[in-house]
């Protein structure tokens, strides 16, 4: 009788799921695999013969996957300096980490393109530095994404790894310490282990928001530096071809489970 009750509870919540969550995705997902009627695989055969689709999809990885490496090894020393403040200054940390979250990606990476320029704050102080005589192309490449891409994730990481660390038992690192160990061994031998879940789901919300980035990569990319999701967007209302828009959609979702999954397996 109660899993009767139960289920009849569910069902308004479910029926709201399914009919606007799961059938939407599940109708674009399908047209990937949809060939003259039947199921195959030769839409994603057509989608990487094209040496271009190739290269966004390297890119994409390369990018993301170096941004993920960079944010765990920069937060790792500032959260492990941000558990040891007291309050109430850890709690105005804690602010000062999520404020950016609070900020509009858009304007974020604006004020990247005015830092970039070649009027830019930084090529003014390579050419002070006597390091360039003209301004460098910094704007419409890999390093202007990665940097705008790695900014724009960092507050992720950071309070997964926050949150994973005040969880950390204070008597763990001083028995370690009487043990023996030293600072390194403390870190990979007790730190690390017992904080992984922290940061496989930092990692995960990192490398998945890199990925699925579309401001940030339009905006210092441009046309000259494609990722999936722009490429997506050229798919869709430039090009009109929404099966190859249905692919890259696939790939979205499986390159996120599977680094998921491959964190996890890491992390055991």
């Amino acid at each position: 009788m109660k899993r009767l009750i139960a289920a009849w509870l569910l069902a308004p919540a479910l029926l709201f799921i399914g009919l606007f969550f799961v059938a939407p995705v599940a109708a674009l997902l399908s047209g990937a695999f949809r060939v003259d009627g039947s199921v195959g695989l030769a839409h994603f055969a057509a989608f990487f013969d094209e040496p271009l689709h190739r290269d966004v999809t390297w890119r994409t990885l390369r990018i993301a996957g170096l941004a993920t490496l960079v944010a765990a090894l920069l937060c790792y020393p500032a959260a492990l300096a941000m558990v040891r403040v007291r309050a109430p200054w850890r709690g105005l940390l804690t602010g000062l980490v999520i404020l950016p979250l609070m900020v509009s990606p858009i304007a974020r990476t604006y004020a990247w393109i005015v830092l970039l320029g070649r009027s830019g704050a930084i090529n003014a102080v390579l050419k002070s530095l006597g390091l360039a005589e003209e301004p460098v192309q910094l704007l419409f490449t890999e390093f202007a994404v990665f940097v705008g891409l790695l900014q724009l994730m960092l507050p992720l990481m950071l309070v997964s790894l926050v949150s994973s660390l005040e969880n950390l038992p204070a008597d763990v690192l001083a028995a370690a310490a009487t043990l023996g160990a030293n600072r390194w061994q403390r870190f990979t031998q007790v730190v690390l282990p017992l904080t992984q879940e922290g940061l496989i789901v930092g990692g995960t919300l990192v490398f998945t928001g890199c990925v699925t980035a579309y401001i940030t990569p339009a905006l210092l990319g441009g046309p000259q530096v494609l990722m999936l999701e722009t490429l997506l967007y050229q798919k869709v209302n430039q090009l009109s071809d929404p099966v190859s828009a249905s692919v890259i959609a696939v790939l979205l979702l499986a390159i996120t489970v599977v680094v998921n999954q491959l964190l996890k397996r890491v992390a055991r």
